[in-house]
């Protein structure tokens, strides 16, 4: 499974992090987020996928991020429509990943996904909560033994050290299925977090390395 550490902001912390290799690193351009980026950020390895975190934000607005921050994934946390990721995408010309975000809290209707299969790289399944993500709380995983869906999906909300053990045994029940590779990657923010936007190193270090245990 991949890592996404998402909500990075601060210069010492996104070097201090980027060292570990996290697969993606999370950079939010949603003002009322407290780890808004506004400023730049220093060069990190070019294996790491930046990714831009937008809500309901112009195609402009996303284009000029991608282009300023040398974005190679988008993440879609609002209510863009599957039209909208399809123009988004053609503007792209194909070459950055598109990551079309769902809330979940107890249970979700799995239709909402069909207008957007084959236009989005990946689902990403969060909590649902009155913020637009970093809510700290953890869904009822349960509901995604339903996944219809062959696009692979993140997942998200609440993801701490103490939730490794939910995390294999959903992987172990997508390997059952034979659809292991479903269940692409893990995205933690909020309970790795010493203040907004200010990540703990070494415990995000502790849970990738109990993350790649997973097999």
């Amino acid at each position: 499974m991949k890592l996404k550490v998402c909500g990075m902001r601060e210069t010492e912390n996104i070097l201090d992090v980027s060292n570990l290799k996290p697969d993606y690193m999370g950079l939010i351009f949603y003002e009322k987020s407290p780890r808004f980026v506004e400023n730049d950020i220093p060069d990190i390895a070019s294996e790491i996928k930046r990714t831009g975190v937008f809500v309901n934000a112009t195609l402009d607005f996303i284009l000029k991020k991608a282009h300023d921050y040398k974005l190679k994934a988008i993440q879609l946390h609002g209510e863009e429509s599957s039209v909208f990721c399809k123009e988004l995408k053609s503007a792209l010309n194909n070459e950055i990943e598109i990551i079309k975000v769902f809330s979940i809290k107890e249970s979700f209707n799995f239709e909402e996904l069909a207008s957007y299969e084959g236009i989005v790289d990946f689902f990403l399944f969060d909590t649902k909560g009155k913020n637009k993500g970093g809510n700290g709380m953890v869904f009822n995983w349960n509901v995604l033994k339903e996944y219809p869906s062959q696009t692979p999906f993140f997942l998200s909300g609440g993801i701490g050290l103490e939730e490794i053990e939910e995390i294999r045994s959903l992987h172990t029940y997508f390997q059952k299925e034979n659809k292991s590779e479903l269940l692409y990657a893990v995205d933690v923010n909020s309970k790795f977090e010493n203040s907004p936007g200010n990540k703990n190193a070494e415990q995000v270090f502790e849970f990738q390395k109990q993350l790649q245990q997973i097999k």
